[in-house]
């Protein structure tokens, strides 16, 4: 191998890894064999194969004549143990085993996009093979301090309380947290439908950690609706899967968006979920006999995500400038954040979007917590546009959380507070967004400018979604050129301001007025 002091990127790294390993086998003639002792539950135990390197793939004997394909996982002194790729039910104990001097790979490339695969890059869609022409490690290394960049490019959700409060970047690793069925996957769809939308030309990876594939299949129609699937790889597995397929299928995502990330690309990650993939993870680790620590999960849980997690970077401009940014998604219980699987995502990630329950079921959608979601990349990663309009939005949204309780004696309370009570309620309800209706950068800016900047505050809170939709109509059909340039990201002029202010007064007085006829 090259001397430890050159510099070598990771890709170049692990080519030589390889290299190396197949090298030393050929030059010491260690093609020996090894045979299984037994075998059960996905892991067979070969004795013998004292060469073997951790993660590398072994070929057993099956029952039938065949070849059965593992990797190695736990090297002891005298036996490894190997997880079968396949059914276990073929390898029987004295079946012949034979190393293969390479790692475990996926195919990469532009011809996985559009497509669906198991963790193991075989078609699962019907659409027959799929030809590339190279291949990545599932496991390898992270990019060095020197190799990234800071994370200041942003990667627009669509979602207005995320993009004005959390702001997410190109390299960033944003956790997705909170309880069942609290809409953390929507979130994560809407980013990958808006990447389409607004032609970013970032390639969407969803990685599906033991679901249903009747889920994923509506998933896959769902974006082929919105013309988003010619831009997305869906990385399957299901719960009848084997936990070595659902152990594998993030690194495998990873691995395929590398590829886009040192191509000068750009490419987001979905991990839905990594509660799962601890879980298959500590079902192998027990099965291969590792000793049990907190909650049964192996002792090297947490290195399990942060080797994963730090593949996702914003590569120097001597790189290419690529970029690959991972939004993991973790299921709490009763929203327990303080848990074992979720305090281990939460540290390594750069911030979480938390969801709470209580939100969600009183209509506010997406469901997030002002005060326990952050982004520690932060307004560096924002559009000059969305941050211009977006300062005071969390501030006024906290405050209104603290007065929210007193809302009901608005009788006995002082014009101020009344007015932030006002006010909060009105930006509570326009930060509500229904599923698969991301928002443009102009869209957006125009909504928050409005609502921050009093336009809306005599409009009836029942009606805020209303004056929205129509201000953004508006401005999409009688000010293109200011939609246009809001769109750019860049700072809106005074004079921008000015014009957007007027139309949103105007539609402002309109339902203000009809409210009155009303009462």
């Amino acid at each position: 191998m090259a001397n430890t002091t050159d510099h070598l990127s990771v890709h170049e790294l692990s080519k030589e890894l390889q290299e190396a390993i197949a090298g030393l086998r050929t030059e010491q003639g260690l093609e020996e064999a090894g045979v299984v002792t037994r075998v059960g539950d996905g892991v067979a135990w070969v004795y013998g194969l004292r060469s073997a390197g951790y993660n590398e793939v072994i070929e057993i004997e099956a029952t039938d004549g065949g070849q059965i394909t593992a990797f190695a996982l736990n090297l002891l002194e005298d036996e490894i143990g190997a997880v079968v790729l396949g059914d276990d039910s073929r390898v029987s104990a004295g079946a012949r085993v034979r190393l293969t001097g390479r790692l475990l790979d996926v195919p990469v490339g532009p011809e996985m996009v559009g497509r669906v695969v198991d963790p193991l890059g075989n078609p699962i869609d019907g659409k027959g093979p799929i030809r590339t022409k190279q291949r990545g490690l599932i496991e390898r290394g992270a990019p060095g301090v020197m190799e990234r960049k800071s994370v200041h490019e942003p990667l627009m959700t669509g979602l207005v309380a995320i993009d004005t409060m959390i702001p997410i970047g190109r390299g960033q690793r944003e956790l997705i947290i909170g309880d069942r069925q609290t809409g953390k996957t929507a979130i994560a769809i809407d980013t990958m439908i808006n990447q389409g939308r607004q032609k970013t030309g970032v390639i969407n990876i969803y990685v599906a950690i033991g679901q249903k594939f009747s889920k994923i299949a509506a998933l896959q129609e769902r974006l082929k609706r919105e013309g988003v699937m010619d831009q997305t790889i869906i990385v399957a597995t299901s719960p009848s899967d084997p936990a070595a397929l659902l152990y594998l299928a993030p690194y495998a995502g990873a691995a395929m968006g590398e590829y886009f990330r040192d191509n000068k690309g750009h490419a987001l990650i979905i991990y839905d979920d990594l509660s799962k993939h601890a879980v298959a993870y500590r079902q192998m680790s027990l099965l291969l006999r590792r000793p049990p620590g907190r909650e049964a999960y192996p002792g090297d849980v947490f290195y399990l995500h942060s080797r994963l997690l730090e593949r996702s970077a914003k590569l120097s401009d001597e790189l290419g400038a690529g970029s690959l940014t991972a939004l993991p998604i973790i299921e709490t219980q009763a929203g327990d954040i303080s848990a074992y699987i979720p305090t281990n995502v939460i540290s390594i990630t750069d911030g979480q979007i938390f969801l709470e329950t209580n939100l969600f079921y009183q209509g506010i959608r997406p469901a997030i917590s002002v005060g326990l979601s952050v982004s520690r990349v932060g307004s560096a990663a924002q559009t000059k546009a969305v941050k211009s309009v977006s300062g005071s939005l969390r501030l006024d949204l906290a405050q209104f959380r603290e007065l929210a309780s007193f809302a009901q004696f608005s009788s006995d309370l002082d014009e101020e507070t009344k007015q932030r009570i006002d006010r909060g309620q009105r930006l509570t309800e326009l930060l509500k967004q229904k599923q698969y209706q991301p928002l443009s950068i102009a869209e957006q800016t125009v909504s928050v400018m409005a609502a921050t900047e009093g336009a809306f505050d005599k409009v009836p809170v029942a009606k805020i979604k209303d004056a929205q939709a129509e201000l953004i109509s508006i401005i999409d059909r009688d000010h293109k050129k200011i939609a246009d340039t809001l769109n750019t990201g860049d700072k809106p002029t005074d004079e921008i301001k000015d014009q957007v202010m007027k139309v949103a007064k105007k539609v402002a007085d309109g339902f203000a007025a009809v409210s009155k006829v009303k009462a």
